[in-house]
């Protein structure tokens, strides 16, 4: 599958110097890019309202990518944050973040201390236009809350990846006795 990719987590709720997707990808041999779609304030969803736990009445930003590899969309990737956090803050703005948005929480006081990844398939549906697929492709969809200690929820990401253009997604797991 010559054109598929490889992806760790962790790359991702850590700060990093250069663009985490880059390096997935030039580690397979391609060129990563993402094109910022959207980012906007607005009310969330329950799913990501549970996932962040928020208040009634509380609001999120959202910042939603398409991810490619040498020009071939692979990925929907959303970010969602509290607005508390977010807005005033370059989360909040329709531009590439310098350092990634992980750096931006650090500021905030909200280094990702954990993460929590959930992994299910869909249908391509609605996303197949954008992903150049087939409505009934199938998709591999990574839900990830990343929360800061003593804090909560930071961080809510929901990635939409083609299976058939993704080969592995890579999880370490420590074993400590308990």
């Amino acid at each position: 599958m010559s054109d598929a990719w490889a992806s760790s987590s962790d790359r991702y709720t850590a700060p990093q110097e250069t663009d985490a997707w880059a390096g997935d990808a030039a580690a397979q041999g391609k060129v990563g890019t993402q094109r910022l779609l959207v980012v906007e304030t607005g009310p969330p969803t329950q799913e990501v309202s549970k996932a962040l736990g928020l208040a009634e009445g509380d609001q999120v930003v959202v910042r939603r990518r398409l991810i490619l590899a040498d020009d071939q969309p692979v990925e929907i990737a959303e970010s969602y944050y509290p607005a508390s956090v977010a807005v005033g803050t370059p989360l909040a703005e329709h531009k590439k973040i310098r350092g990634g948005a992980v750096r931006v929480l650090i500021e905030a006081g909200r280094r990702l201390d954990e993460s929590v990844e959930h992994v299910t398939a869909e249908r391509a549906g609605e996303s197949a236009d954008l992903l150049q697929v087939d409505a009934n492709e199938p998709l591999i969809v990574q839900r990830r809350v990343s929360s800061t200690d003593g804090i909560g929820p930071s961080e809510y990401a929901v990635n939409r990846m083609v299976a058939a253009r993704t080969v592995d997604l890579e999880y370490r797991m420590r074993n400590t006795p308990k």
